[in-house]
């Protein structure tokens, strides 16, 4: 399965065309790039879409949107707004033992009292919960002290059907190394956590050069 990433990049009036105001309207243009390849079956399944994405933001002049896909995005919107740049990653890509990563999550925990889901609040706290989590369920460690979180953001925005949504985003930077080359593989073309429709969960990664001296030996 070939793995495309592709930038987004959006001018003001293209922003004020498609009325991009909110997350909701970022996830529906990002979706108008693809045909939605599965069935009925398959959503009720809570079958992936195939596609992540993360707001890169930009000023009151642009806008950039990372994506990440099974399957190439157009190559505008409606033929007219944006423009798409797009790469097929190579086999080699995700080979590697060691990344820099940055990515936007929603940490939630679920709740012992109540069981249902919470945020989980405080940096410290969001850290803890991202290294706990990594090795469990997204085949690579993470050492504490390489972790930085940059943003904590809390947006409400109201869904397709009008329905009122509260999404936790921390944006959260770093060094990874893999421990379980396959589950990596599922976290990197899937995402990792909640919120992914919304833009959260793609791993944004680059090759880590343990010595940074390497190159001048070979």
């Amino acid at each position: 399965m070939s793995i495309i990433a592709s930038v987004l990049n959006l001018s003001r009036k293209d922003i004020s065309a498609l009325k991009i105001t909110d997350p909701y309207s970022i996830h529906r243009v990002v979706f108008s790039l693809f045909d939605d390849v599965r069935s009925e079956a398959d959503k009720i399944a809570g079958v992936s879409s195939g596609i992540l994405f993360a707001d890169l933001g930009g000023d009151h002049e642009s806008r950039r949107i990372l994506l990440l896909s099974n399957r190439p995005p157009a190559v505008a919107i409606d033929g007219e707004h944006g423009v798409v740049n797009s790469k097929v990653l190579d086999d080699e890509f995700l080979t590697h033992s060691t990344y820099n990563f940055s990515t936007i999550v929603n940490p939630t925990r679920q709740s012992s009292e109540t069981q249902k889901l919470v945020p989980v609040k405080g940096r410290e706290n969001i850290i803890a919960w991202f290294c706990e989590r990594a090795p469990l369920s997204w085949g690579f460690s993470v050492n504490p002290e390489s972790v930085r979180v940059n943003n904590v953001d809390v947006l409400t925005f109201k869904s397709k059907t009008q329905q009122p949504i509260t999404l936790a985003q921390a944006h959260i930077q770093g060094t990874l190394r893999v421990t379980d080359p396959v589950a990596f593989r599922k976290s990197f073309t899937s995402g990792i956590g909640r919120g992914r429709a919304f833009g959260c969960g793609l791993l944004q990664i680059v090759r880590f050069a343990e010595d940074p001296f390497a190159y001048s030996r070979k």
